[in-house]
This record gives structure tokens, sequence and C-alpha cells, in this order.
């Protein structure tokens, strides 16, 4: 990241802490906040803090009569699993992570550059960001909750269909348009009343605009029955879409 970025990326940081601290004491939240930096330090991990404690706070923010787990689609090395089984841990919600842990899928997309303009070239080519079953596990077990994760190993298109439980909170960091349709067509219709759905690929053009694309939405009613979302935050990096019907 640029200057204007590290300063933008730390005010964005201090405000979810501050809001962190409303909700979780003081002991708690230092040993909580000790344990993400621990991970970031350890493991590879493409987000920004800012972006993983969005959604941590969300997982927190769940009222306890809702129903519906928390889902990862996009696990790389474990990072952001790591991260949010903790949070899913003081919640008390079970965390379903997806992923075929044998990288990106094969794919004729073309990636230039990202919306803050990141050369993107050759970063999403087949078997790229792979992390292997083991060694996620790995690093949830020493760094996050195992007790509260269930991974679902496969390609999504073949194991999403055969999920059908609620889902509180859905986040997404999937990189391809195809995955993107993929997890929006399997996961949005299992999102409770209320509930919330983040992509962490508001930066990779081809991805962004699947959530912009009115053809997609629409044939995708026709399909599951729900109509085109509001969608917060386009043309950022996090990109949420709460469900309220």
């Amino acid at each position: 990241m640029n200057l204007k970025e590290n300063l933008s990326e730390l005010r964005a940081t201090t405000k979810l802490q501050w809001k962190l601290a409303s909700m979780i004491p003081g002991t708690q939240r230092q040993t909580l906040l000790r344990q993400l930096r621990e991970i970031s330090k350890n493991v590879s991990c493409p987000h920004n803090e800012s972006e993983i404690l969005t959604v941590g706070l969300e997982v927190l923010s769940i009222p306890k009569d809702r129903e519906g787990y928390v889902v990862e689609a996009g696990l790389y090395k474990g990072g952001s699993t790591a991260k949010i089984s903790l949070f899913c841990k003081l919640s008390g919600r079970k965390l379903v992570a997806f992923d075929s842990f044998e990288g990106i899928p094969e794919n004729t997309e073309e990636h230039a550059k990202s919306t803050l303009g990141h050369s993107l070239e050759g970063w999403f080519a087949k078997g790229t960001l792979c992390g292997s079953l083991d060694e996620v596990k790995a690093n949830i077990e020493k760094y996050g909750e195992m007790e509260v994760c269930t991974f679902i190993k496969g390609w999504f298109e073949n194991t999403m269909p055969d999920f059908k439980e609620k889902i509180a909170v859905a986040y997404l960091d999937v990189d391809l348009a195809a995955s993107t349709r993929t997890c929006l067509k399997y996961l949005y219709p299992l999102i409770v009343s209320g509930g919330v759905l983040y992509s962490q690929d508001g930066d990779i053009p081809l991805a962004a605009a699947v959530f912009r694309d009115e053809r997609f939405w629409e044939e995708w009613e026709e399909e599951v029955g729900f109509k085109m979302p509001h969608i917060e935050n386009l043309g950022k990096k996090l990109i949420k879409v709460t469900k309220n019907v």
C-alpha cells in the first residue's frame, strides 16, 4: 500500500477497534487483538486488518435469536479462517469453510489491474493462491479455534449445491468472476433475513462486475426467486450485501 492507503487503513482499523471496545471487555479484547496480529505476522493474509475486523464485528453483532452459520469461501492459507474462527468462538457460532485446496481453478479470465491500480497479471492462473487442507488446519490449530470449524473440500460448483444450512454471515474471497457467480447463486438464497454477505474482491474489476451485472441478477431471480439486493461499497474492496427479505 502507498502512504495514502496506509493512512486510510490506519484510520479505518482504529475506528473499528473502538467499536470492538464497546462489545468486548478490555482483557478479552486485548487478547483477541493480539491473536489477530499474531496470525497476520505468521500466516500469509491477502486482506487488510480493517476488512477482517469488519467481518468479525458483523459476526459478533448477530442477534442471539438469529439462526445461521458463518460461511467462508476461499481460504488460501487459512489466515482469515483462523481470525474468523476467533470471532465465531466468542459469538457461539459455527464456521463452515469452502475451498478446493488446489488453488485457483482453470479459467480464461483476463485480469489486468485492480481498481487501486495494482497489477493483477498472473495472479489468478490455475493453481495459484493454493493452501492445502493440512496447512490450513495446522494454522487454525495453532492460531484459531478449530472446534468451531467444518471444512468442505472441492470446487464450489460441486460442493455448494449440496449445502442447505441457513447462513447468518458469509465471507467470500474467491477472486474470479465465475467463482463469485457460483457463490452468489448457491449461498445467497441460504442467508437469513437480516443476514449479510461480504465479498473481499471489490477491487478486482471482473469479480466486482458480477455484483453490478443486472442481467446476472435478472437470470438469477428467475432461477432462485430473489431480486437484485441493495449492494454497498461497490467500487471499494469490501462489498457488502444485506438480505432484508
